[in-house]
């Protein structure tokens, strides 16, 4: 949690800081309303949402373009969607473990292809760039990235460090792992006295109490680190331009293509790494590594 406040603390105030002494407004931290309420439970749209929902579609319909219908010989669209998945496969599976990355793969590879263009989108010619100014002098684009909203990366953390962790840990590895390996006495009985095998046990349960608050704080690190980076980002390409149209914001987009990139990889490989610290234990060189 920490790191993620620290990434987002770095991306912002110093952003803030130079724009209010240049009498430059930033961006605003909350999305666009486009329909208050809906049918669905009441639950409001807003332009980032219908923004993700575009990206979503633009996804899937290049990768059905790109593969069609696959080959023996692959053609040039169905070998880049294939390097893309070997690439991600490759670096996930000495984490997650031979025997577990066939079943958890389509859930890394769906959080970073999806969180990567959602980073990339605010890029993209007219995004970030069409909107007014509001009440408070923020900036309200009418298209804003996904990810810039707090309650998408909130959603996507829930869903890969809450909902998947829990589905994949208990599936696979059982109440009975996870407890042992939250609470139980990791020490060999055949290498420690056992006078100190027994004290053990208290520090080994307190120490699996701080991993229990550092499991329920994951959510927060990782919403909180990406939202920190991609507005971060907005602000500062928004700012920029406003400041100085052509050429100075040039050097910043080629900043926020690799940001975004890493970014991406690093929230698919902490959900990784949350999976794999209880699942993948019986994989011996691969937990090793």
């Amino acid at each position: 949690m920490l790191f993620g406040e620290m990434q987002l603390i770095r991306r912002i105030l110093p952003t803030v800081g130079l724009f209010a002494a240049l009498d430059v407004h930033a961006v605003s931290p909350s999305p666009y309303t486009l329909v208050d309420e809906t049918p669905f439970f009441g639950l409001p749209i807003t332009n980032s949402m219908v923004m993700s929902w575009a990206i979503s579609l633009i996804i899937i319909l290049a990768v059905r373009a790109m593969v069609g219908k696959p080959k023996l010989v692959p053609s040039a669209g169905q070998a880049v969607v294939e390097n893309l998945l070997d690439g991600i496969r490759g670096i996930m599976e000495p984490i997650v473990g031979k025997s577990l990355i066939g079943k958890v793969f389509p859930l890394l590879i769906g959080l970073f292809t999806f969180i990567l263009i959602q980073n990339w989108s605010g890029l993209l010619p007219g995004v970030g760039a069409f909107g007014f100014r509001d009440d408070h002098g923020h900036i309200v684009y009418w298209m804003r990235p996904g990810n810039a909203d707090l309650n998408m990366t909130i959603g996507l953390a829930l869903v890969s460090a809450v909902v998947g962790w829990t589905y994949f840990v208990l599936r696979y590895a059982g109440v009975k792992v996870l407890i042992f390996d939250l609470f139980g006495n990791k020490a060999d009985p055949k290498e420690v006295p056992k006078v100190i095998y027994i004290l053990l046990f208290p520090i080994f349960f307190m120490v699996g109490i701080i991993e229990v608050v550092s499991i329920l704080f994951r959510p927060v690190s990782l919403s909180f680190r990406l939202f920190g980076n991609v507005f971060g980002g907005e602000n500062l390409l928004a700012n920029m331009t406003e400041l100085a149209s052509w050429f100075v914001p040039v050097p910043f987009y080629f900043l926020e293509i690799l940001i975004g990139g890493v970014q991406a990889l690093v929230f698919t490989l902490l959900t990784a790494v949350y999976i794999g610290l209880i699942c993948n234990h019986g994989d011996g060189e691969d937990h090793a590594h």
